[in-house]
């Protein structure tokens, strides 16, 4: 390092850990696993980074020592704060760890990989005691590495083999079989499930778990030839466009399962604005069963899958990996349909 250089940091940067990765050519993720003495480490790395925090003279902050006891704090990482489901989440995290000696940090990455990584690496930097991944977008392969440095559990995430981290879901094709179902028996034949694009979602998240249960009931019904997913990408403004295309369509069906309350929110909406009734002219029911949903002018018929005690039993078990648990827990909540008007009303049409 040149003598401008250091002048430079003394000057104007406090050298942080990146400070140190940068130096030595290094990840943020490298760094942190030679100062927490990680296992599988190369002689090769450890020398790069020590030698950099030698001459950079780095002192880590006092969260990102190599501190071996606890912190009592857990991080929740979010992909979307957007959707009005997760606040019940949350809800049930912070309702268990307010009697204990843990506290919650929550981080949102926005729906992006790369920084949903980074979040991940700086908690276990910030040596967290563990963490919830609430719907995470990373395959399971990368979870696992990193559960293998931190106890893992997430929540809307269908990988029953795993074994490295635990997860907590609502049986989403269940709930997709209930809303089917429900819409079978009000009459309705013409139904069409509104999905997200095929590049939003894997398939153990919840929207390719739904979508597997929506035709699976589809089939039994007899109607599996005739069980069209309609996607819609996750951005706007394309995302209300493709509603509103939806709604315009000459051939729109009957009945639609939404794979989640926040696009069925917006279409009753749009619907409203374009003259569709429901559900004279279209039956709706969204997933999540979201505090909006229960709004009198909202009034949307949707699969409950009670956030609230999700967040409560990922709480638990996480805290029962932290306490030494070793065996990975795959727990399944039965999920159920809250009836309301844009499903049926007294003397509304019905059928194909």
């Amino acid at each position: 390092m040149s003598i401008e250089d250091k002048q430079r940091l003394q000057r104007n940067d406090r050298v942080t850990i990146r400070t140190v990765a940068k130096h030595a050519g290094v990840s943020v993720a490298a760094v942190s696993k030679v100062m927490r003495n990680a296992y599988g480490v190369s002689e090769g790395l450890r020398a790069k980074v020590t030698g950099a925090i030698e001459e950079l003279g780095y002192r880590p902050s006092r969260a990102a020592r190599g501190l071996r006891g606890r912190s009592f704090t857990i991080g929740v990482l979010l992909i979307d704060i957007r959707n009005p489901f997760l606040p019940e989440v949350i809800a049930g995290v912070n309702g268990v760890l307010a009697l204990s000696h843990y506290q919650a940090m929550i981080g949102v990455s926005d729906a992006r990989v790369q920084l949903e990584t980074s979040l991940i690496e700086s908690m276990i930097d910030y040596k967290m005691d563990g963490l919830i991944l609430v719907a995470p977008r990373l395959p399971s392969e990368i979870i696992a590495k990193f559960a293998s440095e931190i106890p893992i559990v997430a929540v809307g995430f269908h990988d029953a083999g795993a074994t490295a981290f635990d997860t907590v879901n609502a049986d989403d094709q269940c709930g997709a079989e209930i809303a089917v179902e429900a819409l079978l028996a009000c009459g309705y034949r013409d139904i069409e499930m509104l999905s997200l694009g095929e590049r939003e979602g894997h398939q153990v998240s919840v929207v390719r778990q739904r979508e597997i249960g929506f035709r699976r009931a589809m089939q039994r019904a007899g109607l599996g030839s005739s069980a069209p997913i309609s996607k819609i990408p996750i951005a706007q403004p394309k995302r209300e466009e493709t509603m509103r295309k939806f709604l315009s369509r000459k051939n729109r069906p009957r009945a639609v399962f939404c794979w989640s309350d926040l696009d069925a929110i917006t279409l009753l909406s749009l619907a409203m604005e374009m003259g569709v009734r429901v559900p004279e002219d279209l039956a709706v029911i969204g997933y999540d069963n979201s505090s909006t949903a229960a709004l009198g002018l909202v009034n949307l018929a949707s699969i409950d899958q009670s956030g609230r005690e999700l967040g409560q039993v990922a709480t638990r078990t996480l805290i029962s990996r932290i306490e030494g648990r070793t065996s990975a827990e795959h727990i399944f909540q039965i999920p159920s349909l809250v009836s309301r008007s844009s499903l049926t009303r007294s003397g509304s049409a019905k059928g194909a």
